[in-house]
């Protein structure tokens, strides 16, 4: 949608209110009948961009209704310093942006093509629920031709939502997005990818993505779900999602290692009816069951082959794991989309 001559990507469900426009990134009616954390999880911004072309110094004003939120700027396929990272709190916080002319003269065969033009204004987001009061300045929201081609949608959990990235750009959805040159769509909900019926519906009757990788899920097998019940949910959302997509390339992942993979000798977890192998040859078989042409399995301990990647609760990957699943998952989905 278009808010204040910029574009809001990524936000289904924003809302216009008297303080300015919240940015959901799923409408109430779709978050309704997840489980109570996803339903939260979703009226956060993870990966919402606010984007525009200005003439001219722009003047974009957030706050965030409770906590914190991040903005990650760019400019185009180019991303600022560290230090120019906004953190917004529940004060209204004004973020000041000036296109730098140097990049109006990068030779285009430097630029990747089918990408986003460099006089593409982009606020990135992450964190709590936030509210876009105004974009002040001479802006137009982006033409068509000025974005990427195509666009990868992502679901699962708290690592697809970008975990403990130190900054959103690093986290392994948004990695691949880059790596592949598309939008990204980040439908990620940390501990509360439940793969309901109700998402799988959701991602299967949307039209904006060109390949989805569905991340399934260390949230289920933590919380007590047996492998049967994994199982009947999994084979719903992949399914869903692939047949009623059938041009389109949807990857499933298994879990990543994980703590009782690199630990063999420690317990796992009380509420744990299954083991993560279990998980794994569970979407293996139901990927194979599924018995469609785009649909396509990878191996997560395939993506993340140096579990030194993990962050210390060796679950969630740090900076280098979230680097490396990325890159490599950006070579799987190239030769995706390029048979697409």
């Amino acid at each position: 949608m278009n808010f204040d001559g910029a574009q809001i990507h990524n936000a289904l469900g924003a809302t216009e209110t008297d303080a300015g426009l919240r940015l959901d990134r799923l409408p109430p009616e779709t978050r309704a009948p997840l489980n109570d954390k996803a339903e939260g999880n979703y009226e956060r911004p993870t990966g919402v961009e606010i984007r525009f072309v200005a003439d001219g110094p722009v003047e974009i004003t957030l706050s965030c209704l409770d906590g914190e939120s991040t903005v990650a700027p760019y400019w185009g396929p180019f991303e600022c310093d560290f230090a120019a990272e906004v953190t917004v709190d529940e004060s209204e916080t004004t973020i000041e942006m000036e296109f730098p002319e140097h990049l109006a003269d990068v030779g285009e065969d430097h630029l990747p093509e089918g990408y986003f033009a460099p006089r593409v204004g982009r606020l990135v987001l992450r964190g709590r629920p936030t509210v876009l009061h105004g974009v002040e300045g001479d802006t137009r929201p982006p033409r068509e031709a000025e974005l990427p081609d195509e666009t990868l949608l992502a679901y699962g959990t708290s690592i697809t939502q970008g975990g403990i990235a130190s900054r959103f750009p690093l986290a392994f959805a948004s990695r691949a997005a880059r790596g592949v040159r598309a939008e990204h769509v980040n439908l990620g909900t940390g501990g509360s990818a439940f793969c309901e019926p109700e998402i799988a519906d959701h991602i299967a009757a949307r039209d904006d993505w060109d390949a989805a990788v569905l991340s399934v899920s260390v949230n289920m097998i933590a919380v007590g779900f047996t492998a049967a019940e994994f199982r009947e949910r999994a084979a719903y959302l992949v399914d869903r999602v692939a047949s009623e997509n059938p041009e389109k390339p949807v990857v499933a992942i298994t879990l990543f290692p994980q703590l009782s993979d690199v630990c063999p000798t420690r317990e796992r977890g009380d509420d744990w009816t299954a083991t993560a192998d279990e998980y794994r040859e569970v979407l293996r078989e139901v990927v194979a069951e599924a018995g469609h042409d785009n649909l396509h399995l990878l191996a997560g301990p395939d993506l993340l082959t140096d579990p030194t990647g993990l962050s210390t609760d060796l679950l969630h990957p740090a900076d280098p794991g979230m680097i490396e699943i990325g890159a490599n998952l950006a070579d799987e989905l190239d030769a995706l989309l390029e048979d697409g």
